[in-house]
């Protein structure tokens, strides 16, 4: 059996305790061993963006950060977004609104990418917008509707 290390990761808040191998990415062990299914593998190379989470407040492709970078930093995924009394991030909420989604796949990592877009204050224009979303991949080219969502988010935050 190959050599685990042991980590302690801040997740959405709270500490989680795990053994990994120190070749497992922050990704599988976000899925495989917390059991956080939210945050997708895609490509599993860094070009889809289906992976997008946070780490200390930068959105990261977790397919290309192994989890012993991740320890001692706050990770939030799709997963801790919402309020604690339920209720959805305002840019989950204009995801409905606008069907920003088809298949639904892309949109954990489209939606941890717009919250950070917006935080970055990369919303000026749909062109902005587009370009700052560029990292992230939809199959089904629900596009129109992911810059009117993230539009919609951001004039809503100021």
């Amino acid at each position: 059996m190959p050599p685990t290390i042991h980590l302690s990761l801040n997740v959405n808040g709270a500490m989680h305790e795990c053994d990994v191998e120190p070749r497992v990415t922050l990704l599988d062990a976000l899925r495989d061993h917390l059991h956080l299914t939210g945050t997708k593998k895609g490509c599993d190379q860094g070009q889809c963006g289906a992976c997008t989470c946070h780490v200390d407040g930068k959105r990261v492709l977790s397919c290309l950060m192994l989890a012993a970078q991740a320890e001692g930093r706050e990770i939030a995924t799709i997963e801790g977004l919402a309020a604690e009394n339920g209720d959805l991030h305002p840019v989950q909420a204009a995801f409905l609104e606008h069907d920003a989604f088809q298949c639904g796949y892309c949109t954990p990592g489209q939606i941890m990418s717009a919250v950070a877009c917006i935080r970055e204050g990369h919303t000026g224009s749909d062109d902005e917008i587009r370009e700052y979303m560029s990292g992230n991949l939809c199959r089904c080219g629900a596009y129109n509707s992911i810059v009117s969502a993230v539009r919609e988010a951001a004039e809503a935050s100021r």
